[in-house]
């Protein structure tokens, strides 16, 4: 299997298999053989997508889990989850029978594009991904014509009438198909939880996994000068190894699909028509053009997220390169600043290391009494859909690999009330290479370096699909000499906990970027920040494989940056360095050769969010 092909399966596997469909495996103890406590049918559901007024018909197929006991007198809530990129309903098996051994009516299915459902690829687009998932809602909810045994649409299932029925929904309307229903899943299917509950106030809470706020972030971040949350005014640097990866995954489900759907291959295979003309641009460039930005935020939680109001538990991962933490961070204060219910865990596994720790999630033998993470997400869907008097855990939550512990991951957990947390500790940019925490300590010096032309790498740096992150550098570094500018601490006394997204102020010289930027973002300059970890032997490791790009169109005031969120422990004798590098192999640089000078001096600093 090529290389790329099998870190998408990968990811689809983590992201539905891991994530959703073994979270809840052990909800019950497993029934026996002979009494399963629940039965299982494939369905096929007709599904109209696209803005108002549109016909694009789809078939979607999933499976409908029936809790033994369920009927129209002892009615149940329901659970409705979908796949990962890649992936399918299939991958959900487990999720399914747990909750419906739980007591929970579960409808698992195969999102647009993929695991035999129709039509396209859409990115989790609320009008098309979204109005899909509204209709299963209503078939949830008892609506008719909407649940076939075929997939010609030819012989329809008879109407559910075993899930609880709410009042109102929550835009206190009173409709006649509302069922008691949450939604749950990983990464793409973390997405489409938000564009369900974007166009349909019917769903009640969602709890989404490793997934995007901006997904013009995602796959080509500009971590300089944030308007707001992680989306910047200026487009960044595209992910080539990312891009890549799920092209050509969802290139191979389209042709899977086309005997059923040949619409699907013409004329971005299997992809929303936006796509390929964008990916084209994106690669050539480096950048996305406007209005590709505009479709994959259209795509995002962050262009909608005023109207998500329901109760959200957001999972992410400390180990990912693809949506990092950042991207929960922005979610998670949006909807705190708005009023919305909402709560934070960061797990140890992501897109970049999909094995959880011992006592996050067991896949061989899965039990919410000795499973952290198992045992919030059972909770959480208790309180809110069985109406169970339970508590949902505290409000922010997060991993420290550091700790050791037996069974249960909760000693691992460190809580809080909110994020952020910790203490701001500055080191500034002292004489060739520095860190220095007292101002005074500042020594006069520069360093300088040239960007590589056409966007080419400058570092050796282990592609971030396929989570080569751990590897170390023999010579300390992984850049090429006179392409990056370093500054270095002194060996620590202590322990340093990091919990958080670190800041870089930076003020850049760059004489010849006013001649080039002129030209647009083609010839803005463009760099690469990141955190790394000395060791006392001098082999250093860039923390949890996750670097910042930036895109820089005026350099004339400092630039500020928020790199990738961390929980990492720099541990006594270790040193902590900063890198600025003109160049990655896991994304497009600037396209111009650009001379660029750092000084030394105390306003250059980096603060590191502290605890303990």
């Amino acid at each position: 299997m090529p290389a790329t092909r099998r870190a998408v399966t990968s990811l689809a596997a983590m992201a539905t298999a891991a994530a959703s469909a073994t979270l809840l495996a052990a909800a019950v103890p497993a029934a026996g053989a002979d009494t399963p406590g629940y039965t299982v049918q494939t369905l096929h559901f007709a599904v109209t997508i696209g803005p108002k007024g549109a016909t694009e018909q789809c078939d979607i197929i999933g499976d409908l889990y029936t809790p033994a006991g369920a009927s129209p007198q002892h009615r149940v809530p329901a659970v409705l989850t979908t796949n990962g990129f890649g992936g399918s309903k299939d991958d959900q098996a487990g999720l399914g029978a747990a909750l419906a051994q739980r007591g929970y009516e579960v409808l698992s299915y195969s999102g647009l594009g993929f695991g035999g459902s129709g039509c396209k690829i859409t990115l989790d687009d609320p009008t098309y991904d979204g109005r899909a998932a509204s209709q299963l809602v209503s078939y949830l909810g008892g609506a008719p014509g909407i649940a076939f045994t075929d997939a010609a649409h030819t012989s329809p299932a008879p109407p559910l009438d075993v899930v609880v029925h709410d009042p109102v929904d929550h835009d206190g309307v009173a409709r006649r198909y509302d069922p008691r229903v949450g939604m749950i899943g990983g990464s793409y299917g973390g997405e489409i939880q938000f564009a369900a509950a974007d166009v349909d106030p019917r769903v009640d809470t969602i709890v989404p996994l490793i997934t995007w706020n901006d997904l013009s972030y995602s796959l080509a971040p500009n971590n300089a000068d944030q308007s707001h949350g992680v989306t910047s005014p200026v487009p960044g640097a595209v992910k080539l190894v990312w891009g890549l990866a799920f092209s050509a995954e969802g290139i191979v489900d389209g042709v899977q699909g086309t005997p059923g759907d040949p619409s699907r291959m013409a004329p971005c295979p299997n992809f929303a028509d936006f796509v390929c003309p964008a990916l084209a641009t994106g690669g050539t460039t480096g950048y996305f053009q406007p209005d590709a930005v505009a479709a994959l935020r259209h795509a995002s939680v962050m262009h909608y997220l005023h109207r998500i109001r329901i109760p959200v538990l957001l999972m992410q991962g400390e180990n990912d390169t693809l949506f990092n933490l950042n991207e929960a961070i922005a979610t998670y204060q949006a909807l705190r600043a708005q009023g919305t219910p909402v709560k934070m865990i960061w797990q140890s596994w992501g897109h970049s290391d999909s094995t959880p720790a011992p006592g996050e999630i067991d896949l061989s033998n899965p039990d919410p009494a000795t499973q952290y993470e198992t045992a919030r997400v059972l909770a959480w869907f208790d309180h809110y859909l069985a109406g169970g008097h339970v508590g949902t855990g505290p409000n922010f939550s997060y991993f420290r690999d550091w700790v050791d512990y037996q069974g249960i991951a909760t000693p691992a957990y460190a809580n809080a009330r909110a994020y952020p947390v910790g203490v701001p500790q500055s080191f500034r940019f002292s004489g060739s290479g520095d860190l220095v925490t007292a101002k005074a300590a500042v020594q006069p010096g520069s360093q300088s370096f040239v960007t590589p032309p056409a966007g080419a790498p400058s570092s050796i740096d282990p592609a971030d699909v396929l989570g080569g992150y751990s590897a170390q550098f023999d010579n300390g570094l992984g850049d090429l000499p006179g392409t990056y500018a370093a500054w270095t601490s002194a060996p620590l006394a202590r322990n340093l906990d990091v919990v958080g997204e670190p800041r870089v102020t930076v003020q850049l010289q760059a004489p010849t970027l006013a001649a080039t930027s002129a030209a647009g973002p083609g010839g803005d300059l463009v760099l690469f920040v990141k955190l790394e970890d000395v060791a006392p032997d001098g082999t250093a490791t860039m923390v949890h494989g996750l670097e910042a790009p930036i895109r820089v169109a005026d350099v004339r005031t400092p630039t500020r940056i928020t790199l990738p969120a961390v929980v990492h422990r720099f541990a006594p004798g270790h040193q902590v360095r900063l890198v600025i590098a003109g160049g990655s192999e896991n994304y497009r640089g600037g396209l111009v050769p650009t001379p660029v000078t750092i000084d030394s001096g105390a306003a250059q600093r980096l603060v590191l969010p502290v605890t303990g």
